[in-house]
Formats: C-alpha cells, sequence, structure tokens
C-alpha cells in the first residue's frame, strides 16, 4: 500500500468528493484563495507582495479575512516564520510569494521543512499560463526548481481547480509524515472567474498514509520487548508530530525502559525523570550513546537514524534487536535495519502496544547506565566563568532556560549554541523546542521565533530565541516584524565573534587554521542594532550582568528584546564524536555548568 506521495510536480487537480452546488457564488480566482484558505482554518499568512499575486493582494485588503497576513522582509525568513509556528502549534504553516525571485528564495525553507517533516503549504506565484516556458519576466520553473525538496507540487491551471488544490495541499502537509506542498498560481488564473464551494473532504489517487500497525507486528514488537534484558527507546521529533508524547511516557514508565532522544525528540520526554538519557549522537551525553552501544533492543520511535545520531553505521547499536516504528516507508532500513518494522501512525502504534506491555526488571540496565554517567559528572565544580571573568556561553544557556522554566519555548540557530542549548536549556514541555536539524539552516532561528510568537499568543508560553551572531545576521531584519506586531521574544545572541562550529573543527582537525571564520571586524553593535528598529538591546559579559539583563528581559512584554552575551570565541561543544567515527569514541570534557 502506498502511503506517501512521490516527490513529483502534479499539474492535474485532485478529484473533490462534491461538485460544487448550482447556487455556488462566482468569484475570481483570488476571491477564491482567499475564501479557500479561510474555509481551510489558516491563522496566518506569512508572505510578501508581488506583481504576479498582486491580485490575491487586493483581494485581502477587500475581503478582510479572518486569517491574518504576516508581511516579512524576506521570503526566506517567511518560510521559517511559517515553520516556527507549524512546530510550535502542531498546525500547517502557510506562505504567500510572488513569482521569480520570490519563489526562489523560498526553497531554502522548503528544503528545511522537507528534511525535518514540518508541514508547509508554499504558495508561489506564476506567469500567465500562455508565457509559461517563454522566458517571460520573473518567470521561473518553481516546479521544477522545488521537485526535490518538497512533500508534492501543485500548478493550478483553471479556476474552477483552485479549491479542490487548496484543500488536496493541506491534506498532504499534515497527514502521513508531514512535508512541506508547493502550490504554483499562474497570474491569469487569479482573474479567471468560477464557482466556490470548498470541498469537504478529497480524494488523492493512491495516496492513503497508514495509521493502525499489523496486529501480528504489534505481537511481534511485544515480544521482543518481553524478551529483552537491555532495552532502549530512542525517540525522535515523529513522536511530538504525533502528538504521542503522553503515550510514549505512560509506555516507558510502565515498561521501565530508558529514554534517549534526537534533537528533533527533546522534550518529547521528561528531562527530569529518572529513565531519561538526555540527547544521544554526535553531540549527545555520554551515557546515552553507551546505552545505544550496549543495548539488546532499540526500539526507534519516529526517529530516521541521521548520520549525526549514528556515527559509523557498522559500528552503531552492535548487540541490538532494532523495532522500527515509522509512518513513512521510505525511511525503513534505509540507514539502519530494521529487525522488525512497523509502519503506522506513531500515536496508533504506541496505543496498539501498550496495554500488552507488562512491566520489566530493569534495575541492572539502568544501574549500568547510572554507572557510565558517574563516570563523566561526578567531583566536577561548577564553572560560570572564565579566568578574565567573561561568561561562559553554557552557562548564559542554562540561565536563560531557568528563567524560562516550563513556560519555555525555545528556537534556536544553527552552531555551537544549538547544541549547548539542547544540553543545557532544559524543555519542560512538548513542542518546547523548535530547530533546524536535518538541513541545519542559519538564520532559522529568529524567524522561526516569529512564527511561534504568532502561534502561541493568548497562552502563557515565553519564546526565547538563541542564535550565534553569524547566523541572526542571516535574516536580522525581521526585528521590524516582530516589533511592529508587538511580539515580546527573549532574543539572546551568543557572541564569540566566531563562526563558531566551523571554527572549533578548524581547531580539533584542522591544524588550527582558523580559514574565514573570524567575524569580529564585520558583526555590528547588536545593541544598536537592537533600538534601531525600535526593539530594546541589552549586553553581558560576566555571570553577574548576564542574571541582570535576563531579569530585565522578563520585565519587558511589549515588544522584542535583544539581550547581547559576549563569550569567549575558543569554547568548544562537548562532549563530540568526530565525523565518521563510533558513538562509543567520543571527545569529552571535563565541564558542567552551574546548578
Amino acid at each position: 500500500m502506498t502511503t506517501d506521495l512521490p516527490r513529483t510536480a502534479h499539474r492535474a487537480a485532485p478529484t473533490p468528493a462534491t461538485a460544487p452546488a448550482p447556487e455556488a457564488p462566482v468569484l475570481t480566482g483570488a476571491d477564491i484563495f482567499v475564501r479557500s484558505l479561510e474555509a481551510e482554518g489558516v491563522e496566518y499568512v506569512f508572505g510578501h507582495p508581488g506583481g504576479a499575486i498582486i491580485k490575491i493582494y487586493d483581494a485581502l485588503a477587500q475581503l478582510q479575512p479572518s486569517f491574518q497576513h504576516i508581511l516579512v522582509r524576506h521570503e526566506q525568513a517567511g518560510t521559517h516564520a511559517a515553520e516556527g509556528y507549524a512546530k510550535a502549534t502542531g498546525k500547517v504553516g502557510t506562505v504567500l510569494v510572488t513569482s521569480g525571485p520570490g519563489a526562489t528564495n523560498t526553497v531554502t525553507g522548503i528544503a528545511d521543512a522537507m528534511m525535518d517533516s514540518v508541514p508547509l503549504v508554499v504558495f508561489t506565484g506564476q506567469v500567465s499560463v500562455p508565457l509559461i516556458g517563454g522566458d517571460a519576466f520573473q518567470e521561473v520553473d518553481t516546479m521544477g526548481v522545488t521537485r526535490s525538496v518538497t512533500k508534492h507540487s501543485f500548478q493550478v491551471r483553471h479556476a474552477a481547480d483552485l479549491a479542490p488544490t487548496i484543500k488536496a495541499a493541506y491534506h498532504i502537509a499534515r497527514t502521513g509524515r508531514p512535508g512541506p506542498v508547493v502550490v504554483d498560481l499562474p497570474k491569469d488564473i487569479l482573474v479567471e472567474e468560477a464557482p466556490f464551494e470548498y470541498p469537504d473532504s478529497v480524494e488523492i489517487r493512491g495516496y492513503h498514509p497508514a495509521h493502525e500497525a499489523r496486529p501480528d507486528k504489534v505481537e511481534r514488537a511485544i515480544r521482543m520487548i518481553r524478551e529483552s534484558q537491555k532495552p532502549l527507546l530512542y525517540v525522535g521529533g515523529g513522536t511530538i508530530s504525533s502528538n504521542a508524547t503522553e503515550d510514549l511516557t505512560e509506555l516507558a514508565r510502565h515498561a521501565r525502559i530508558p529514554v534517549t532522544t534526537t534533537l528533533h525528540g527533546l522534550g518529547s520526554f521528561p528531562e527530569s525523570d529518572e529513565l531519561a538519557l538526555g540527547m544521544l549522537g554526535m553531540h549527545g551525553t555520554y551515557w546515552a550513546n553507551m546505552a545505544v552501544q550496549n543495548c539488546d533492543l532499540l526500539i526507534a520511535v519516529g526517529a530516521r537514524f541521521d548520520d549525526r545520531v549514528t556515527g559509523k553505521l557498522d559500528a552503531w547499536a552492535p548487540h541490538a534487536e532494532v523495532i522500527h516504528i515509522e509512518i513513512d516507508p521510505s525511511c525503513v532500513s534505509k540507514n539502519v535495519f530494521a529487525d522488525l518494522a512497523i509502519l503506522g501512525d506513531v500515536k496508533d502504534v504506541l496505543a496498539q502496544i501498550r496495554p500488552h506491555v507488562e512491566p520489566k526488571s530493569t534495575d541492572a540496565w539502568l544501574d549500568q547506565i547510572a554507572g557510565w554517567k558517574r563516570q563523566v559528572v561526578e567531583g566536577e565544580e561548577p564553572v560560570a566563568e572564565t579566568g578574565d571573568g567573561l561568561l561562559r556561553p553554557e552557562v548564559a544557556i542554562r540561565k536563560l532556560g531557568q528563567k524560562a522554566g516550563d513556560r519555555g519555548v525555545l528556537t534556536t540557530d544553527v552552531g555551537q549554541h544549538q547544541m549547548w542549548s539542547a544540553q543545557f536549556f532544559g524543555f519542560g514541555r512538548t513542542r518546547s523546542h523548535i530547530t533546524s536539524g536535518g538541513l541545519g539552516t542559519m538564520g532559522f532561528g529568529f524567524p522561526a521565533a516569529i512564527g511561534a510568537a504568532f502561534g502561541l499568543r493568548g497562552t502563557d508560553a515565553v519564546v526565547v530565541s538563541i542564535n550565534g551572531d553569524g547566523g541572526f545576521l542571516m535574516n536580522m531584519q525581521e526585528l521590524g516584524v516582530a516589533k511592529k506586531h508587538g511580539l515580546p521574544i527573549k532574543l539572546a545572541i551568543i557572541n564569540n565573534s566566531r563562526l563558531g562550529m566551523v571554527r572549533q573543527w578548524q581547531e580539533l582537525f584542522f591544524g588550527e587554521r582558523y580559514s574565514e571564520t573570524d567575524t569580529s571586524d564585520t558583526n555590528p553593535d547588536f545593541v544598536a542594532l537592537a533600538e534601531a528598529f525600535g526593539c530594546v538591546g541589552l549586553r553581558a559579559r560576566t555571570p553577574d550582568e548576564a542574571d541582570a539583563i535576563i531579569d530585565q528581559a522578563w520585565e519587558i512584554n511589549d515588544r522584542p528584546v535583544l539581550m547581547e552575551f559576549v563569550v569567549p570565541n575558543e569554547e568548544m561543544v562537548f562532549p563530540m564524536v568526530p565525523a565518521g567515527a563510533a558513538t562509543d569514541n567520543m571527545i569529552l570534557k571535563r565541564f558542567a555548568p552551574e546548578d
């Protein structure tokens, strides 16, 4: 049974379950677009106008729809904002851009969403149908450009096909393994008229995502769990996408199985629980990686065995049988062979397994894991600052996490601060960690925080965005968007005046040849930059100053606050598994941030 669509362009419209009623109002394609988004329940559209879609923006002005359009300053930032909204809420993010450069500027965000299974619908303008293929002004083959980084693509050729296509796009984006869908909108179909009735359902040939698992697979999984002596749950972001965190927690606690998470799995299991081992992989905990290397049963839940998790494949989990619970069949046995593959929605599969799993006696196994933990943490003194009094980045992040508490929802950019955040921020709720994992996109963190802040308005969540100085500059222009809408984002810049992760690799593996990673002579005054956008700017160089500006930032709730933490440029992220090494071959550092 086909459970997901091929990554190919699709120019034909899906078949609506019912045809428009005879009394359906006749609207322009632009009006149909707006009314379709309303019917779909869209809350926010992150977009930027242009000539090919000007008719839609005119319709927005006239119809005053129930959803809110957010004018971003760059289309890539718009896609990241939609990702942040989707990850924070579990809903589908929506992007609207014009043709040509508007569309191509979204490609990085679309690819990021594809890698990290984020549900997006990206609407791109296109030249009129008769001009397609003629190199018209601002024409790009958007379908071709995005073909390999979308879950599916549509190009609408007739206004009558617009409503069912939009229905199908949102359905595909949110179901199965979530992902981005592109809908290309030629300019002329936006002025063409057609009857409008938004379909209640849609039929898509060959697309039938699995939900419940086969009973024989479930029975075998239960037997394998019962017979194991050293079981381990390896939990990925699919668990969060499936809203299965409570089911996972119940299973782990009932069966006394320790839990390690991927970068995207953080927040799926309470970190304070005695069964929690933290993150595994390249910058994971020593004890989590040792547990992987010594377990006899690895239960992968909504994870895809990324190379940053596995390291050297033929040396990874050498003693373990593998159960893989996954909704996307293309991920099964792609990198690591699954002795038992269970296709289905994670929440549904765990609900099938949990009632039949008996409590296990895993005390000896948990004691062994505790021994590995003691090897690397006992006897270490908290260190908050360097010898010259400068604040350590790990400590700044721990302080931010402690201040945010269980209300914190963290977005990060990519680099050293991303790994320190994963290690030290602490995640008290599901959907509280939003980052770019698979693609590793610098410039992701701050616009993602904007999307999350919109999605979480009216809740008690505090959105914290931790960024490196290098990545933040790639989308710093979105400060204006956050200020305009009064988003109380707590924005932290971990400023080591370096492209820190690349610098770390240069030191460890390239003979300390620091090539083009020093940004000290090009960085702006970040405090002045924040103030230029009408935001609040604060700076700290010592632990005491960090405490003071964090307290001050939390008192400001009508605009973003940028906190610059000036830290040493030679700090490195440890533990670390060198690229291509086995995950038990870790470089360790005897350092613990202050409690």
